[in-house]
């Protein structure tokens, strides 16, 4: 699971790249986050076991819903991607032999693709209510303040900036 912000021109280049044949399957409502290691990667029929209910509660403005895995009960709500992000499945393609910088472990050069998108994903807890206090969600707060960091800096950035320390000396 990756986010990625999103491009404002069709022309810009990517480290991913979405194969232009291949349709990029749209998984909104179905990327669940879960408190726990599942050592499988495969397909699987997860609607038929895993089964979410909403709860009618909401604590901090986050709307609780339900679940149970493997006897468990789980607690969590679903949150969109901030605007102007994408969530996205990404995957390995195996390409013939290119520069040494591309080469992975085995010796063939790789490429990532896009396999699916989404625009929400549900995280879940164990043990205690979905909060905004939980890690997940405040992992968010860093997409602001990575903006701000690489935002280009205009000449009135750099105008207020110097007055702003002058008025700091004085």
């Amino acid at each position: 699971m990756d986010l990625k912000k999103k491009e404002s021109s069709s022309s810009s280049s990517s480290s991913s790249s979405s194969s232009s044949s291949s349709v990029v399957a749209n998984i909104t409502d179905k990327v669940h986050h879960l408190p726990c290691c599942i050592k499988y990667d495969g397909p699987t029929d997860v609607a038929h076991y895993f089964k979410p209910k909403h709860t009618g509660v909401e604590v901090e403005g986050l709307k609780v819903e339900e679940a149970s895995f493997k006897g468990r009960k789980l607690q969590g709500t679903t949150v969109t991607i901030p605007q102007g992000y994408s969530g996205l499945v990404l995957g390995k393609t195996c390409l013939g032999k290119r520069k040494a910088t591309d080469i992975s472990e085995e010796g063939k050069a790789s490429n990532w693709e896009t396999k699916a998108k989404f625009e929400n994903l549900a995280y879940w807890n164990h043990g205690c209510m979905p909060s905004r206090n939980d890690s997940f969600l405040r992992s968010f707060h860093w997409i602001p303040v990575a903006d701000a960091l690489h935002k280009p800096v205009t000449a009135e950035d750099m105008i207020s900036a110097s007055i702003a320390l002058k008025n700091v000396d004085e």
